[in-house]
């Protein structure tokens, strides 16, 4: 009932409907921040499994901070295959409230648009769609802040083709997500390799890569 507020006014929907952000919203409903941590989990590990049978951009690595990381199922299965890496679990505080002990891995909470912890890489799954371009610049902004010289950030995003293709729908299925997060925020959105090329470019790194993909997903690499 809100959509043409998004439409017209560049409103966000979520906030019309509950009086509050969507993630602000995590931290007074337990029943729903319940929910959506385990569908964040459970896509998580489906991604990521594939993943690690590909991707050796982990191998280098000792210290890997994940920025937005909900309860820890991403660095729980990196530092499973990769045991010498220091992970460390970055998200609000209402989320890592309810993130169980991991091996390995240190939980820390904090705001993401006003600091990041230093690693030697950064990994983020699905954040940069939840926000704007001048968000996702300020997140990156602060991810350059605190990596070494030639750090990376590992962004895991689902890259949309400039136009929908015929036959496989696996591509296609950002353009479905792209419209889900216009009616749930009125921001953000999926982006196609150019603009996340942009937004990296902005923030100071000097290089962005696509290096793999899983299922709808799409691994890139933001060099420093």
């Amino acid at each position: 009932s809100h959509l043409k507020d998004v439409i017209l006014e560049g409103k966000d929907a979520f906030m019309s409907a509950h009086g509050m952000r969507a993630f602000e919203y995590l931290g007074s409903d337990e029943q729903f921040a319940e929910m959506f941590n385990l569908a964040m989990s459970e896509s998580s590990t489906l991604v990521m499994k594939k993943i690690l049978e590909v991707y050796k951009g982990f191998e280098d690595v000792d210290t890997l901070v994940d920025v937005g990381g909900g309860v820890g199922t991403v660095l729980a299965l990196v530092t499973s295959k990769y045991p010498r890496i220091k992970g460390i679990n970055f998200d609000l505080a209402s989320v890592i409230a309810n993130a169980p002990p991991c091996p390995g891995v240190q939980h820390v909470a904090g705001d993401m648009l006003a600091e990041v912890p230093k690693g030697d890489a950064i990994f983020m799954k699905w954040v940069f769609h939840a926000w704007d371009d001048d968000n996702c610049i300020k997140i990156l902004k602060n991810c350059w802040s605190s990596l070494p010289e030639k750090g990376k950030v590992i962004v895991v995003e689902m890259v949309m083709p400039k136009e929908p293709k015929s036959g496989d729908c696996s591509p296609n299925i950002g353009y479905t997500v792209d419209m889900f997060m216009l009616s749930l925020r009125g921001s953000g959105g999926e982006r196609t390799l150019s603009r996340y090329e942009a937004l990296a470019y902005a923030s100071g790194f000097r290089r962005c890569e696509l290096i793999c993909r899983s299922f709808s997903f799409s691994l890139m690499e933001f060099h420093k």
